[in-house]
């Protein structure tokens, strides 16, 4: 054995020494493992803090994230109303971008299927040079070694095409095409769902605003018992008993009034939520207005109901992804059967050769060809088989949750006219409530005025006064609310015309 063969038989040997040193230790750390936190208790390499302190898990600041979209199309100026917030929303919001890019991307897919019906065409272009130097035995004419040259460029076009393969191919653009339909009533089921989003929350505030208005007269109203009381007890007909009820009364009035006034905040952050804008933006909404309600609302019958499942997003969707499964079923089967295919290729090339300075040799070749073949599977120890039982239970499963979608459907039909059927009935006893409450309130009022009523029937009345007033306005936008959600689960709500209002 030479020298520089066993150098060569050394170094391999000190390579292995060191990978089995390495497994036995349990495996070499790799380099990439720093980037992870050292240890449970420690802070990330994102961290701030330093590190001959106390751990502090702040993560390092970086200004890219502190940037907000900014609505530069909304006019701040303006007073928007139901339709307007409801146009805002459909812009800004990204539930709607997600769900166009989600419809997008599988319009792509049905290209993507749609392309293994062509053929393919491919170039191809190779260069290279090899140099082979090989020892004589013994040198000739002073010369040790035998110096070969081989160097050449190779130019193709290679045609492939699938041309027959029992339908698979058009099974799995059916598939596709089914898909791009069930994103695109997906789509349009999000832009459904953030009309009633966005009207649910304006009625909601509606609501915080007459809310906040009511409670603001209950201070008034309380400030007038007070007045009243406290001329009494100048005139010497009322005790300090009920001047201290009656300034109770008050200051539970303000305490009402700052709490509407938060509602009225909470209920506008959460308008600005349902639209997808940033919550510091100040925008002016027009009010709400008392609409008129129908006094009771009828059962859908079986043909409303029926009208509502043939046009409900979630159904279509679901029916879509139904008949893809069994395209997919399709698609599996032709798996079992040939496929017939042809291919083709141009090529050109040139060559050279050279030994030690000889006059070089160089040749050039060129060939064209055209095959036909059919590929016949016979053994896959059962992965075929295999595919088309999952693809058979994927379409079952796809099948009954097709009708699961249909009875869960019918059932919110059906809760929601139940719901809304309620919440009329209560705005309307809510309101001849509110009509007594006010005759009880005028009247007490009155009555310990003249010194024939007590202070506490007059505070009494004033509170039953407030609490009728304010839950005529709740169930007012609970019954407009009710109005937007049977229109929503009946797939009617498609645009802000069509929004109760």
């Amino acid at each position: 054995m030479d020298r520089r063969t066993l150098f060569k038989f050394s170094s391999a040997r000190c390579c292995l020494t060191a990978v089995a040193v390495c497994m036995a230790a349990g495996g070499c750390s790799p380099p990439s493992l720093k980037l992870a936190p050292p240890a449970p208790d420690q802070p990330s390499a994102f961290n701030d803090s330093a590190p001959d302190r106390r751990p502090d898990f702040r993560i390092r600041s970086d200004p890219a994230l502190g940037e907000i979209a900014s609505n530069a199309t909304i006019d701040t100026k303006r007073v928007y109303g139901l339709a307007g917030l409801i146009d805002i929303a459909q812009r800004n919001n990204p539930s709607t971008y997600i769900a166009w890019e989600r419809a997008r991307q599988a319009a792509l897919a049905v290209g993507v299927a749609e392309s293994t019906l062509l053929p393919h065409l491919a170039a191809n272009a190779v260069a290279g040079q090899q140099r082979v130097a090989t020892t004589l035995p013994m040198p000739f004419d002073h010369v040790r070694s035998l110096d070969v040259t081989l160097k050449g460029e190779t130019a193709a076009l290679a045609l492939q095409w699938l041309i027959f393969d029992f339908g698979q191919r058009a099974a799995l653009v059916d598939a596709a095409k089914q898909g791009s339909a069930a994103a695109n009533v997906i789509f349009d089921g999000a832009h459904q769902k953030l009309i009633f989003d966005v009207a649910r929350a304006y009625y909601q505030y509606g609501a915080a605003v007459e809310g906040q208005r009511i409670a603001q007269q209950a201070v008034r109203n309380s400030n007038a018992i007070r007045d009243a009381v406290e001329q009494q007890r100048a005139n010497n007909r009322a005790t300090t008993v009920d001047v201290a009820q009656a300034r109770q009364q008050v200051v539970q009035a303000e305490l009402r009034r700052v709490r509407a006034e938060g509602i009225v905040r909470d209920s506008y952050q959460t308008l600005l939520s349902a639209m997808g804008v940033t919550a510091t933006l100040r925008i002016k909404i027009g009010e709400i207005g008392r609409r008129r309600l129908p006094p009771t609302l009828d059962a859908p019958a079986e043909a409303m109901i029926r009208q509502a499942l043939s046009q409900r997003p979630d159904i279509a969707a679901s029916y879509a992804a139904f008949k893809a499964s069994k395209s997919a079923i399709a698609a599996a089967k032709a798996e079992f059967l040939p496929k017939v295919f042809v291919a083709g290729g141009l090529a050109t090339g040139t060559n050279g050769f050279n030994v030690n300075g000889l006059p070089t040799i160089n040749t050039q070749a060129t060939g064209i060809g055209v095959l036909f073949g059919a590929t016949v599977p016979l053994f896959d120890a059962g992965l075929r088989s295999a595919q088309l039982t999952k693809a058979q239970s994927q379409a079952s499963a796809a099948e009954q949750s097709f009708k699961k979608t249909q009875m869960d459907a019918v059932t919110e039909i059906v809760a929601a006219s139940n719901a809304l059927r309620t919440a009329l009935e209560s705005f309307h006893a809510a309101s001849n409530l509110v009509r007594t409450a006010a005759i009880t309130h005028d009247a007490a009022v009155a009555a310990y005025q003249n010194g024939v009523g007590t202070v506490t029937a007059a505070t009494d009345a004033d509170t039953g006064l407030l609490n009728a007033r304010l839950a005529q306005a709740d169930t007012h936008a609970a019954s407009l609310i009710a109005a937007a959600n049977l229109a929503f689960v009946m797939g009617a709500l498609t645009s802000s015309e069509r929004v109760p209002r």
